[in-house]
């Protein structure tokens, strides 16, 4: 097991990131589309050639743009998992699950022994004969995984891999590579926009927006108790930020007072974290109040199940979401335009530190 150092950047891609990922964790690479996500994965794989910085793998330096050392992708002893198999279409599955052992120079009986072994790991042995296209997606997949790991690499890299699975393939999937990546504690970098991947195989996790890493930590707090958007947005949490200069309140960029429970008595930036399920909507301030009363105009409405997503946009703030009951909506009679109030319990917010 190796550490992985990656701190470099990309001038035409806005990207700009220093990583430190130990022997043997998984750390899990949160954005939205575009932020920069698998720009990391490429500088790390050497698919991107950095225009500053250093790529460090143990003790060999991959890329270091101040000495024009660029290790070629082939000679890093990196894996690169996917979304797609990119399976050999010419060789069977044994022969493609073989290939990473013949390239390290491992004897022909020795490379098939190897890739047995894998393919019994994954539970595809008795698909040893076969081409890639009489393979369905999820067999692919699993394919792709022993070919990735018989080939002995310092560390993995997995992108999206269950993203082109259907809904029984992916959770599959997902299970075994938890088991793979537990067993062989491998050094890996897992890039997903699901909240599941994350959970179930990573121990640490950053969140990129716009080329920069604005959270990073252990993946349950990330997902638990964000500090970005991004980052609430998929752990399906309101965040507001702003400042906290009192036991009991955050103050708002936008003018307003979130009364909440302060963690650990803390003073400085922070964010304020409710659930939508614990916002009520009025069609005027009520009177009797809870402490948090914020006007808002309706943006959406989205069916979930039994309830109703409705989405919100706070004047000259952010957005927000809150989930009531069908009734609660016909109800109220609401529409998108609608001015109302989200209405929200103190004792229902958290108000943490922001990121630094």
């Amino acid at each position: 097991m190796k550490r992985l150092q990656v701190a470099a950047r990309s001038a035409v891609r806005d990207v700009d990131v220093e990583i430190d990922v130990a022997p043997g964790e998984v750390l899990a690479v949160l954005g939205p589309n575009g932020a920069g996500k698998s720009t990391v994965l490429a500088m790390a794989a050497g698919l991107l050639r950095p225009d500053g910085g250093r790529v460090v793998l143990g003790d060999t330096v991959l890329s270091d743009a101040a000495t024009g050392t660029f290790v070629p992708p082939h000679k890093r002893g990196i894996a690169l998992l996917a979304q797609q198999a990119m399976l050999f279409p010419h060789l069977t599955v044994a022969a493609n699950v073989g290939f990473g052992p013949r390239s390290r120079g491992r004897g022909r009986a020795a490379s098939r022994s190897i890739a047995d072994e894998w393919l019994r790991a994954v539970g595809v042995e008795h698909l040893a004969k076969r081409r890639p296209s009489q393979l369905s997606g999820g067999q692919a997949q699993r394919v792709a995984i022993a070919r990735a790991l018989a080939g002995e690499p310092d560390i993995l890299l997995l992108d999206e891999p269950m993203a082109a699975l259907d809904a029984s393939g992916a959770p599959e999937l997902r299970r075994l590579l938890r088991e793979v990546m537990s067993v062989q504690r491998r050094t890996a970098l897992l890039v997903t926009h699901d909240l599941l991947d994350a959970l179930a195989l990573a121990d640490t996790a950053i969140v990129v927006e716009a080329g920069r890493i604005v959270e990073r930590g252990d993946v349950r707090s990330v997902l638990t108790t964000p500090r970005s958007a991004f980052g609430a947005r998929i752990a399906g949490v309101n965040l507001v930020t702003g400042r906290v200069d009192s036991p009991d309140s955050l103050q708002t960029d936008w003018g307003a007072t979130i009364y909440g429970i302060v963690a650990d008595g803390f003073r400085g930036a922070g964010v304020a974290l409710f659930s939508p399920d614990a916002v009520a909507i009025h069609l005027e301030p009520p009177r009797a109040s809870p402490r948090n009363v914020l006007p808002v105009t309706v943006l959406a409405l989205d069916v979930h199940g039994h309830a109703v997503r409705v989405t919100g946009a706070v004047p000259n703030g952010p957005q927000m979401a809150a989930d009531v009951t069908t009734r609660a909506v016909a109800d109220l009679d609401l529409v998108v335009g609608q001015q109302v109030c989200f209405v929200v319990k103190a004792q229902e917010v958290r108000i943490h530190p922001a990121h630094t």
